[in-house]
């Protein structure tokens, strides 16, 4: 498995991967939101998922920091045509909105999740189920853009929340994985659960759950722990390599 993490976990792995996004972006609010974007938008394809995620960002003229805290209400006509699967401009506006409220007293996404989880917690499953309450907190939330945000209370598997916390916490030489939050530790990741993950984790026999739920992303994390517990979620690149790029 180490073998396969390092394979895997090169700059090449980039181009293809919804990490290419923040990966266009250099200042750390454009990374966030960049990431977060992408992140939400990743079901599916991964080539559609990349180019969704550009066309969002070419409407924000490629400033989303800028864009999301400084745009005039008519900026945010050009949006309404946007749509990605479900995912439409009812739900953007809102996110734009959260984004805007959010980054008008913080100066990262980090504290969205952070302040909901301890020192002590072993996972980042507090800060997910803080991030959702806080995330709908705003007086005008949509029923419908709530599906878009996972939670553990729900039993959700969170993949794509987990994926994103990864992007931004994990902190390695390798340059994919960006390391910029510093009060979520490695160690406290869960493991994205995508399909690949899945099939290839059953297959090595390191899941019994025959469902796909939270309790199954917490089974996977507990074993890749044992392999190591400083940074147990870099086993993602192993069993998302062997699934995704060489079929296992």
């Amino acid at each position: 498995m180490n073998k396969k993490v390092d394979e895997f976990n090169q700059p090449f792995f980039i181009k293809d991967d919804p990490i290419s996004i923040p990966h266009l972006f250099t200042k750390k609010q454009d990374i966030e939101i960049a990431g977060f974007f992408a992140a939400i938008f990743a079901w599916g394809n991964r080539t559609t998922i990349i180019n969704k995620s550009k066309e969002l960002l070419s409407l924000m003229d490629n400033t989303p920091h800028d864009f999301c805290t400084q745009h005039a209400d008519n900026d945010l006509k050009r949006l309404m045509a946007f749509k990605h699967r479900t995912f439409n401009a009812t739900d953007l506006l809102y996110f734009i909105e959260f984004l805007k409220f959010h980054y008008s007293s913080n100066a990262s996404l980090e504290s969205a999740f952070a302040k909901g989880i301890k020192n002590t917690d072993e996972t980042i499953e507090n800060g997910l189920v803080h991030f959702y309450n806080y995330f709908f907190s705003l007086s005008d939330v949509p029923e419908r853009t709530k599906k878009h945000i996972a939670s553990p209370d729900k039993n959700s598997t969170c993949k794509r929340l987990s994926m994103y916390l990864r992007w931004m916490v994990r902190n390695d030489d390798k340059g994919v994985d960006f390391g910029i939050w510093k009060k979520i530790k490695p160690s406290q990741l869960i493991c994205p659960l995508d399909v690949h993950v899945v099939r290839v984790a059953k297959k090595l026999g390191l899941l019994n759950r025959t469902q796909t739920d939270w309790q199954t992303a917490i089974e996977l994390t507990k074993y890749l722990r044992t392999l190591d517990k400083h940074d147990p979620v870099k086993y993602d690149f192993a069993l998302f390599g062997l699934g995704a790029i060489e079929k296992y």
